[in-house]
């Protein structure tokens, strides 16, 4: 897979040297002569060029990427080379990072942003995961918003202690992906049985992810 990175920082090149250690073929592009430091990702291509012009993407051949991945430390930049991404070259996954949190709402199919990636975000949500039980937590938004991975641990009065998988009725547009049970990962089944401090991991929808906690604890 041919993947193209738009800002070569330390994000941007940290990204490259894990797809690259994975087998993939990675282009680093970035307008900054400072940021060309090819020794430290010498297995990948280097293009100096802004991702925001026409011409630059077209030196990059991005209609020959898969991935375009926008890791500049601009939120704007960012935008820009994903809709070019996008909308000129049709490349098939977008993923972008958000700087700043009050631009979140911008990043979205509109922009041509399959994956919007906020780090603060992503921190606090595994902040929540670490110390909420009982507490629907979102820990990350796939399929263009579509879809959230969602984590509910339970706590000692959950409703469906010592029931089966078989026995909750989950809501429409949701799945159990995964139990997480002292420190194992449990396919589930429809025999298994929950226990408290049983960490359940779904795929769900919003308005699924809103109703997963009345099958799981006593609302009011």
């Amino acid at each position: 897979m041919r993947v193209a990175i738009a800002g070569a920082g330390n994000v941007g090149r940290a990204i490259a040297r894990e797809l690259l250690d994975s087998g993939h073929q990675v282009l680093l592009i970035d307008r900054d002569p400072k940021a060309l430091k090819l020794e430290s990702v010498p297995d990948a291509e280097w293009l100096m060029a802004d991702a925001c012009e026409i011409t630059s993407l077209d030196n990059a051949k991005l209609n020959t990427c898969q991935v375009l991945i926008a890791a500049t430390g601009d939120d704007k930049v960012n935008l820009v080379a994903s809709l070019l991404g996008k909308t000129e070259y049709g490349v098939p996954r977008v993923v972008a990072r958000i700087n700043h949190p009050k631009n979140e709402w911008l990043f979205d199919a509109s922009w041509g942003v399959d994956v919007a990636v906020s780090t603060p975000r992503i921190i606090s949500a595994l902040v929540e995961e670490a110390v909420s039980v009982g507490d629907v937590v979102r820990l990350f938004s796939i399929r263009k918003g579509e879809a959230n991975i969602v984590e509910l641990t339970l706590p000692d009065d959950s409703t469906c202690l010592g029931k089966t998988v078989e026995e909750i009725r989950l809501p429409e547009n949701s799945a159990l992906a995964a139990i997480v049970r002292d420190g194992r990962v449990i396919p589930p089944k429809a025999h298994d049985v929950f226990n408290a401090g049983d960490e359940l991991l779904f795929v769900a929808s919003a308005i699924a992810e809103e109703q997963l906690k009345e099958c799981f604890i006593q609302v009011g």
